[in-house]
């Protein structure tokens, strides 16, 4: 009786033993699930968070994070062009040199970062960044730039302007996440050249253009600074051998009035740097009166910010077709 009684006792408690280990294990489990679960989505949520893309340009190679949320840029063709994109993370900018047309990034929610030429580093420093986008005239600062944060250096190369342009807004479409809205920006500017060079092409326009600074001139032709007139707005050169430089070919008033242009297409330094004196009173002398373009009324004085500035803007370049386009009449 005693030994049936233990035996009893023996196995009741090794029942209870065995049903609590495995309430344990289920437990365990169930804890361990949700547990691994929590990990995989912190390790998908930093995997997105750290998503970027390698950039390669003309100063260097720069590992770029997708979807910035701080940047900073020295450029006002990219302010222009991020502007009409749609993107709102730009936080600092080179305020004294912003145009009227993008006056909102003087407003108080926005820090200066210096001037074009000179960063403030400090400042930029302090502001911590996730980007950093610089063009040719902040270039001297770039290394030391790219220890405060990434730095993109951003060119436009003039005598391709088209396939730069949209190069340049592709990129910041992928940086940015707005590859639809540029890729629409993109097919209205072509359909709007589309029709700018069947238009020269029927009127047979032919034109030159000039830079005028404080009472010197010099022509552009095509592949130099405001080749696209020709190369990608169509207008007929009237001289195909000019010089190709940054700073144009240095003219005289009788150049004009030998090759004597149809249409005269005015870029006005002056007006951009505060010069002494306008583009009008320079070029309109005895011998430019004598041109075709001067009695034609075809002496097209165009916006010297969208043209010398914001080159490489969207609302710039469709500025830049529309002048253009209006200029070009029978």
């Amino acid at each position: 009786m005693k030994k049936s009684l233990m035996f009893l006792l023996m196995t009741l408690v090794l029942s209870l033993f065995i049903a609590a280990c495995t309430s344990a294990k289920e437990t365990d489990g169930e804890a361990l699930e949700p547990a691994e679960e929590g990990v995989e989505a912190i390790e998908e949520e930093a995997t997105e968070t750290a998503e970027e893309i390698t950039v390669t340009h003309e100063l260097g190679e720069t590992v770029v994070p997708k979807n910035p949320q701080s940047v900073v840029v020295f450029d006002l063709g990219v302010l222009d062009a991020l502007d009409k994109l749609g993107v709102e993370a730009v936080t600092a900018v080179p305020t004294d040199n912003v145009p009227d047309y993008l006056a909102k990034y003087k407003g108080s929610e926005y820090e200066t970062a210096g001037t074009l030429f000179e960063p403030d580093f400090e400042k930029i420093y302090n502001l911590q960044p996730d980007l950093i986008i610089i063009s040719g005239r902040a270039q001297e600062a770039y290394d030391e730039l790219s220890e405060i944060a990434p730095t993109l250096f951003v060119s436009l190369d003039t005598s391709n302007y088209l396939e730069s342009l949209t190069g340049n807004i592709d990129l910041f479409g992928e940086i940015f996440g707005v590859e639809e809205t540029a890729e629409q920006e993109l097919a209205a500017i072509n359909e709007s050249l589309d029709a700018l060079n069947a238009k020269a092409a029927e009127m047979g326009a032919e034109g030159l253009v000039i830079l005028a600074n404080d009472g010197s001139i010099s022509a552009y032709g095509p592949g130099s600074r405001f080749g696209m007139l020709h190369t990608d707005f169509g207008v007929t050169p009237v001289d195909e051998n000019i010089e190709v430089s940054q700073h144009g070919q240095n003219i005289s008033f009788e150049y004009i009035a030998e090759k004597d242009p149809e249409y005269l297409f005015v870029v006005d330094r002056g007006a951009i740097v505060g010069g002494e004196s306008s583009a009008q009173q320079t070029v309109e002398n005895d011998l430019i009166k004598g041109t075709q373009a001067y009695q034609n009324d075809n002496i097209i004085y165009l916006n010297p910010v969208y043209w010398y500035i914001t080159t490489g803007g969207l609302t710039a370049v469709d500025e830049m077709i529309a002048e253009v386009d209006a200029a070009l009449t029978e």
